[in-house]
This record gives structure tokens, C-alpha cells and sequence, in this order.
């Protein structure tokens, strides 16, 4: 995330970027990719506005506390996911500003027609997509530069959303990783299953990404159509069979914060 960040900021004439990598490899591949050499942290935090935290989820609640006293005051603290936020992870520091910003990453349906952007499945490159924004903590004033940091580094941005902190973790993990990836994931082993059974693998997967396409579309408001009764049957009956009747409790506040707190 560091290096394809990197990237957009290097285009972006509105601010000035000084690059952290602590291992070699790392400063190699800054150097590689943007001509500079990579900085001291001392020397990247004295005068800093903004500091991006481009590290998982696990350590930067370290990282941050590591760094927090080196922070100038009226600062910004900047975190491209919510979980170590939502988590209680960084540290006290009421006079530096802590924001989230995180992409939706490019739709299944748009309307891109370059190559390289069709490609763009995670965005940040060439694809259209939208951004989600929290100011934790900070002037309300502050806002607009985390959003505009974000559309920066998430470039090219078509929509850019703000939520609470909260929201965000109902969003991710709740929606996007807990219920979609789950369900993606048995899609796939769906798939397998039925080339174990004999379909050829060719045959599975352009049956299901097809059907996957046209019932998504329709689901999802992105076609006005409606499906078959044989269809409406099959998913009434399917989805008890698939889904346990309170599978929605992945929602409460006790499963997201349980959900937060194992990713951090």
C-alpha cells in the first residue's frame, strides 16, 4: 500500500511526500520507483501536516504510539483502514487529529472502456471508485484535508463518502469481509463442487460469473428486470439452507467489536 500510494502522490503537485521504509529492500524499491531516497522517521516527522500510516492492521497501534510524541501538534494522524481506531489502539493525543480514509475499490458494473482500467480490479491506478472517510478525532475543519489526502491517494475518485467510526466498522469488516468475502468464498467452493461432479471447470465458471452478472444486476438495482419463478423458488428455498436464521447478528456490536478486535 506504501508503494501504490507512493504512486499517486507522485503525481499530485499538492503535497509534498517524504518516503519511511524501514528495511533495505524497501528503500530500494522506493528509490527504484520514485528517484528519491527513503528518510530518517525523525526527519520525515519534524514539520509533517499529515502522516500515513501505510502498515497492517496489527502494528499500528505500535507504530503510532512509537511515533506520537514526535508528532507536532495540530498535526494529522492517518490511517488507510478503521479497525485499529475502532479497536481503541491509538494513542491519547487530543491535539493531533486522527482520520481514516479506505476505498470502496472500482464497482463490478461501470462504465470504463480503457483496458487498463477495466484491469484496475483494486483501484488507485486507473479505475473509477469511491472513498469512505472518518474523522476520528480533530477540527472539524480538518476534514476536508483527510478527504482530499484520500482522493489523492485513491485517485481517480468519482464519489467520496463520510461515516463515524462506528459506520465504518459496520462497513468493514461487518459488510465487505464478514458477509461478502464469507459468501464469495462459498461461491468459489460452490463452483468446485460442482467440477468435482463432472462439470468442466470452463463450463462452471462462465455458468456462474454469467448468472453471478445478470441476478447481481437485478439484486442490486442496476437493471430493471425480474427473475423467473423457477429462480424465485430456488432462492427461497436455497437460502435456509445456506443461511442460519440469525446470520445477522454479525451486525450487532458485540460481533463487530469481537470481529475488530481479532483482525487487530
Amino acid at each position: 500500500m506504501g508503494m501504490r500510494l507512493g504512486t499517486n502522490l507522485a503525481k499530485n503537485s499538492e503535497f509534498e511526500t517524504m518516503h519511511v521504509e524501514v528495511s533495505e529492500d524497501g528503500q530500494r524499491r522506493v528509490r527504484e520507483a520514485f528517484g528519491v531516497d527513503c528518510v530518517d522517521p525523525g526527519a520525515a516527522l519534524e514539520g509533517a501536516d499529515v502522516i500515513v500510516l501505510a502498515v497492517p492492521d496489527t502494528v499500528i497501534g505500535k507504530v503510532a504510539t512509537g511515533i506520537i510524541d514526535q508528532i507536532k501538534p495540530g498535526a494529522m494522524l492517518f490511517c488507510l483502514d478503521g479497525a485499529a481506531p475502532f479497536a481503541g489502539h491509538l494513542p491519547e493525543r487530543d491535539d493531533v487529529t486522527y482520520f481514516v480514509s479506505h476505498p470502496c475499490h472500482p464497482p463490478i458494473w461501470n462504465d470504463e472502456t480503457e483496458m487498463d482500467a477495466k484491469l484496475d480490479y483494486f483501484g488507485g491506478i486507473a479505475a473509477k471508485q469511491g472513498i469512505v472517510n472518518v474523522l476520528v478525532q480533530g477540527p472539524e475543519s480538518d476534514y476536508a484535508l483527510g478527504e482530499a489526502v484520500g482522493k489523492a491517494i485513491y485517485a481517480p475518485v468519482v464519489r467520496s463518502h463520510r461515516v463515524t467510526l462506528h459506520q465504518f466498522a459496520l462497513l468493514e469488516p461487518g459488510l465487505s469481509e464478514t458477509v461478502n468475502g464469507s459468501l464469495m468464498k462459498v461461491l468459489r467452493e460452490a463452483m468446485d463442487e460442482v467440477v468435482k461432479k463432472g462439470v468442466s471447470y470452463e463450463c462452471a465458471k462462465d455458468f456462474l460469473l454469467g448468472h453471478m452478472n445478470i441476478m447481481g444486476a437485478v439484486i442490486f438495482d442496476e437493471h430493471k428486470g425480474v427473475f423467473s419463478d423457477a429462480a424465485n423458488k430456488a432462492i427461497e428455498f436455497g437460502v435456509p439452507v445456506l443461511m442460519r436464521d440469525d446470520w445477522k447478528r454479525v451486525f450487532d456490536d458485540d460481533e463487530i467489536a469481537a470481529s475488530v478486535d481479532r483482525i487487530t
